[in-house]
């Protein structure tokens, strides 16, 4: 006799119209589940797996349901509701078979995702039904369904609240497993970085908040990883040390990459914890800003199988989280306590070794330091300046909007004069943001006036400082940044009021040449040459002036605060451009 459904009595007279659909879809689950019960405990395999798939395609398409688009869908938030309590009832009941338990596991994680954007009850349900399932079947089976389910729903959805309840499911059935614990990590974390790294590229500011649950439960994971490598020895061990290591920072370099970090406030908490773990590894701050970490943890998986080539793909940002993990140190001081060696003793050390701490191998030294793709020279460094970029415009604490730009000008200024432009260079080019960009170009500004300050009080040293005659900053590459500005190479005048920022500062950059050159005699730059100024006069500041103006009278014509404020960011810019345009009739009537 087979068992009866846990579920309870239906009373008729307590459903209200509303809830018939609703009914009829539990009436229906109920008895795709008594099906599946049946059809276990008469022994017949082809009836059971049809039972379990007729259960788990009724599931699907009420998922289907409220997901269409279509204005005839019937079926309301509350019938997932109740079909996932039916599910969830039925997987905890003494009464359940665990062969149909196990059965319906084989696809339920991949299923009941599709519920958890819905409602908080479709989600907590949801994540109840994962852990259950991981809880009762056996751990490497639900690992690799997991893996499953996730593979399945990025193809689907990149949203991160759908990876949730799969990846804290994960965590759960590391700790469960009891044998090749290793093997079942590196087949795992694989599919788990992946799925991080797709949500992250390509969440919008409305995932900011279930981003966070995703890199909650991506810490969660550490956690399993680090618990169960410690019950580990010998040669295991070691890996699981330097495959939790390389995990870490592949993390922190997935976080910093967030697009929308006006609340990064509220993932510090999330990095202090991943900044925790690093101590447990051995890891110093030299060590990882230099990332001679990660190229040890490297070397030590890289000794194992051969198969272990390719699982290190995977950590393929780990070496800019390493760079990543010392910034967001320096950010936040409560993080920087975390580790004992002091981050100011670490800079000296940098400071008093920039080549060794800088220069990656296979750069060719006689490579022409004007064409250097700085992004492609030191890309852990790059990726690391533009992460503090993204602190610098979109957080909301001005504090630590100040501490990002104070650690954005101490890196720059340690880099080897050598390559400092280059590095402002690809940065400039590389922004999409008008500010930032205007914050670049007064720093390449601030640059050329430090180093006319230090020629002046050391004109007899230059004999045996012949770098500083070379120097990037006062060449024609000066001026290829004020050109890539004031008419830029994809076609097209700068746009207002979008691009005023840069204009202006792209404006003020190219008077202070015109006048330090002029004033001292010198052509550095070439901007005294005719060519350049004719070049300046008719393809950049007139071509500008008449856009500017247009713009302006427009603008008049509107009386509203917006128009009030356009003009208020035009005022700066017409007024140095009339400058520059006086500047350079005046040097071309001299050379004439």
């Amino acid at each position: 006799m087979a068992a009866e459904s846990p579920s309870s009595e239906i009373n008729l007279a307590e459903i209200g119209n509303q809830d018939i659909s609703s009914l009829t879809s539990k009436i229906c689950l109920q008895d795709a589940l008594d099906a599946c019960l049946k059809s276990f405990e008469s022994g017949d395999f082809d009836e059971s797996s049809q039972a379990v798939a007729t259960a788990v395609e009724l599931l699907d398409s009420i998922a289907d349901s409220l997901h269409s688009d279509s204005s005839d869908a019937t079926i309301d938030i509350s019938v997932a509701e109740r079909a996932l309590e039916e599910i969830l009832s039925y997987l905890s009941s003494p009464l359940s078979n665990q062969m149909v338990v196990e059965a319906l596991s084989l696809e339920l994680p991949k299923v009941v995702v599709k519920f958890i954007s819905l409602s908080d009850q479709c989600q907590q349900t949801a994540q109840s039904i994962i852990d259950g399932l991981v809880a009762t079947c056996s751990p490497r089976d639900m690992l690799a369904i997991l893996c499953e389910a996730l593979d399945s729903q990025i193809t689907v959805s990149k949203s991160p609240i759908y990876f949730i309840p799969l990846l804290s499911g994960i965590s759960k059935v590391f700790l469960c497993i009891q044998r090749r614990h290793l093997e079942q990590v590196k087949v795992a974390l694989p599919v788990v970085l992946d799925v991080l790294q797709a949500s992250t590229s390509e969440a919008g500011e409305e995932d900011k908040d279930t981003l966070r649950g995703l890199f909650g439960a991506a810490v969660s994971i550490a956690i399993s990883i680090q618990e169960v490598g410690r019950k580990m020895v010998g040669r295991i061990k070691t890996e699981f040390h330097a495959i939790f290591g390389l995990y870490i920072l592949q993390n922190i370099d997935l976080i910093s990459r967030i697009k929308y970090v006006d609340t990064v406030s509220s993932y510090s908490s999330i990095i202090m914890k991943l900044l925790e773990f690093l101590p447990f590894r051995g890891f110093t701050f030299f060590g990882l800003i230099t990332g001679s970490e990660v190229t040890s943890l490297i070397d030590e998986l890289a000794k194992g199988d051969d198969d272990d080539n390719g699982f290190l793909s995977c950590f393929s940002l780990a070496e800019n989280g390493s760079a990543l993990a010392v910034i967001w140190a320096r950010i936040n001081d409560g993080i920087a306590k975390t580790d004992t060696e002091k981050l100011t003793s670490v800079l000296t050390k940098l400071q008093s070794n920039r080549t060794e701490s800088m220069m990656v191998p296979g750069v060719v030294d006689e490579q022409n330091d004007d064409h250097i793709d700085f992004s492609s020279f030191i890309p852990s460094l790059f990726t690391t300046l533009q992460a503090i970029q993204r602190i610098m415009i979109y957080a909301t604490d001005v504090p630590l909007r100040k501490k990002a730009f104070s650690t954005f000008k101490k890196l720059i200024s340690d880099l080897p004069s050598a390559h400092r432009f280059d590095m402002l260079r690809a940065l400039i080019t590389n922004s999409k943001s008008p500010s930032m960009i205007a914050i670049l170009v007064d720093l390449v500004r601030g640059e050329m006036a430090a180093e006319v300050n230090w020629t002046a009080s050391s004109e007899n040293d230059l004999n045996r400082h012949p770098d500083k005659k070379k120097s990037s900053f006062w060449s024609s590459c000066a001026l290829n940044l004020v050109e890539l500005i004031l008419k830029p190479p994809k076609g097209g005048p700068p746009s207002f009021p979008e691009d005023s920022e840069p204009v202006l500062s792209a404006l003020n950059l190219f008077r202070f040449t015109l006048i330090t050159e002029s004033t001292r005699k010198t052509n550095h730059t070439s901007v005294m040459s005719k060519h350049t100024l004719q070049k300046a006069y008719s393809d950049w500041l007139l071509p500008l002036r008449t856009l500017v103006s247009g713009v302006r009278a427009e603008t008049e014509k509107d009386e509203s605060e917006l128009s009030d404020h356009i003009l208020c960011t035009l005022n700066p810019v017409q007024l140095v451009l009339c400058r520059c345009i006086e500047l350079v009739e005046d040097n071309l009537r001299h050379i004439c």
